[in-house]
């Protein structure tokens, strides 16, 4: 069986090659490790890893954004957090995100493998300093009421999810980009967002779209 292939995403150093230490120590082919957003999206889609293990707070686009982008393109990499931010609310958007898991850069390096061995079965991990508080975040915003989209918005927003542009999203719905703009922007308000990014992330978070 060949190893997992794991690309690394964080913007220090010493950390990034503490993991990669750590992983090929561990038998896991690490084919990439980058030092922002931007490169994170490049090497993903170039790479297409079994396992992202990347970092929330970096240069350019966050860890989240990243994160955010690659589960709308519907990748089938698995993506772990590992971050120093002790925050459940972070956790709980991350975790909506489609996240396989969350933990701390304070925790063992047993706590990763581990992250990334559930990862690759399909399960997901949740660092037990955490997992109470973010349980029931999760239970609270589930049971919230699902903002009332038409149908017509679904479709642009689906579209949107695709990375379509404007034009394209028109050219497909037979209506004008000014049409396709004005539903986005009527979405936008619905959800209380002020831009795309937003509007992604939250359609992404709160599982708007369904395949």
């Amino acid at each position: 069986m060949r190893p997992y292939t794991v690309l690394i995403a964080d913007d220090h150093a010493i950390v990034k090659e503490g993991l990669v230490s750590l992983l090929k120590g561990h038998g896991f082919d690490v084919v990439g490790a980058v030092a922002d957003g931007d490169e994170l999206l490049d090497a993903a889609r170039r790479l297409r890893p079994d396992v992202i293990v990347t970092d929330i707070s970096m240069p350019g686009q966050s860890g989240l954004d990243a994160l955010t982008r690659l589960k709308a393109e519907h990748t089938d990499s698995k993506i772990i957090v590992l971050t120093m931010h002790h925050d459940a609310e972070l956790a709980t958007r991350v975790m909506r995100a489609g996240a396989s898991g969350f933990l701390l850069k304070h925790s063992a390096g047993e706590e990763l493998l581990t992250a990334i061995n559930q990862a690759v079965e399909g399960r997901v991990y949740l660092t037990p300093a955490m997992t109470r508080e973010v349980i029931e975040r999760m239970a609270v915003s589930s049971s919230e009421p699902e903002p009332q989209l038409t149908a017509r918005h679904r479709e642009v927003l689906r579209l949107i999810l695709e990375g379509r542009r404007m034009k394209e999203i028109a050219a497909a719905l037979n209506l004008s980009a000014r049409t396709v703009e004005t539903h986005k922007y009527q979405m936008m308000q619905i959800l209380g967002v002020a831009s795309t990014a937003e509007l992604v992330k939250y359609a992404i978070e709160h599982r708007l779209i369904t395949e």
